[in-house]
């Protein structure tokens, strides 16, 4: 039987990576848009970028499944957000629609999409799933949108603040105390991601979370990290006016800088935002994919990998035993 093949932009990301390594772990061959040349024997490359449609012809050609990963996490402004993450797809699905075979794109979104008036990122991430449902209406290629919640483990720079922010013993709380955070390891999210691969309903919008798919409050996750970092916490609750003023500041000092700031207005929004839970109804059927990864054992996982790579200082003596402390 031939080995069947998977085109993947947004490989070299940090989810990407792990989609990689979990479509090669299933048995496909897998070919990526790099922006240049990728020294791998587990992947073909194809040298491009979203701006360029013939490298995008060249990834799907011949492919059977298109996994769409690549996206903008923060910007300078809308126009940057919405070049790639609504551009981007478009592209994508003009080289799908110039190949006269059909193939299936998966599209790895965000559940930020959920909630479109919230941030930039948010809208263009809604905005791109609208793109690829109306460019593949009525062609011989099949879609899935795929809306991971909050994605961490090892490598992840993004949620390391967390981690750091525990590592230090004082976490500032920029969130609704009573507010629920939906949380999966990047290897279970690849893990979805690649059983769709291979089965994938067509036209369907799936979430993703670990197995608790309603989420976690802020008590939990707060004492899951301390148990992980081997402190206890200061927490420093911070009032919703307090979290945006510390955006606007945050995104003058980036202009200042000539920055990116991830810590904008909108995600501030995003993170005052209350509900980023989830429900068993909107994750693929367990025939597919079940998380296997829990919040414990993935907070451990992450934070040996940090401190293997000097991210995060060595656990001190004395401090508490693995566990939830509370």
């Amino acid at each position: 039987m031939a080995v069947r093949l998977a085109a993947v932009t947004g490989a070299t990301g940090f989810l990407g990576h792990y989609i990689v390594r979990a479509l090669a772990a299933d048995g496909w061959r897998v070919r990526i848009l790099a922006r240049k040349a990728h020294d791998s024997s587990q992947v073909d490359a194809v040298i491009g970028d979203l701006s360029d449609r013939r490298a995008l012809r060249d990834l799907v050609d011949g492919a059977d499944v298109v996994v769409h990963a690549a996206g903008l996490i923060k910007a300078p402004n809308l126009a940057a957000f919405r070049a790639v993450n609504v551009g981007g797809a478009a592209n994508l699905v003009e080289a799908l629609n110039d190949c006269r075979s059909g193939k299936h794109l998966l599209l790895v979104s965000s559940m930020a999409a959920r909630e479109p008036h919230l941030s930039a990122y948010a809208g263009t991430k809604r905005e791109g799933e609208a793109v690829v449902a109306a460019g593949l209406q009525g062609r011989p290629h099949g879609w899935t949108t795929v809306r991971p919640c909050a994605v961490y483990g090892p490598s992840d720079r993004e949620t390391l603040t967390l981690f750091r922010a525990a590592a230090g013993r004082v976490f500032p709380l920029p969130a609704p105390r009573l507010g629920r955070l939906a949380l999966i390891h990047a290897a279970d999210a690849a893990g979805a991601i690649a059983g769709l691969c291979a089965r994938a309903p067509a036209g369907r919008v799936f979430e993703l979370a670990d197995r608790r798919v309603e989420g976690y409050g802020w008590p939990e996750i707060i004492a899951t990290l301390e148990a992980a970092v081997g402190n206890r916490v200061l927490v420093l609750p911070l009032p919703a006016p307090v979290v945006r003023a510390a955006a606007a500041m945050n995104m003058a000092a980036a202009k200042l800088t000539g920055r990116t700031a991830i810590f904008s207005l909108g995600k501030a929004r995003e993170i005052l935002h209350g509900d980023w839970g989830s429900a068993a109804d909107r994750q693929p059927a367990p025939d597919v994919w079940r998380p296997k990864i829990g919040l414990i054992e993935g907070f451990r996982d992450t934070v040996s990998w940090y401190r293997e790579q000097g991210w995060l200082p060595s656990v001190i003596p004395g401090r508490l035993a693995a566990g939830v402390p509370r």
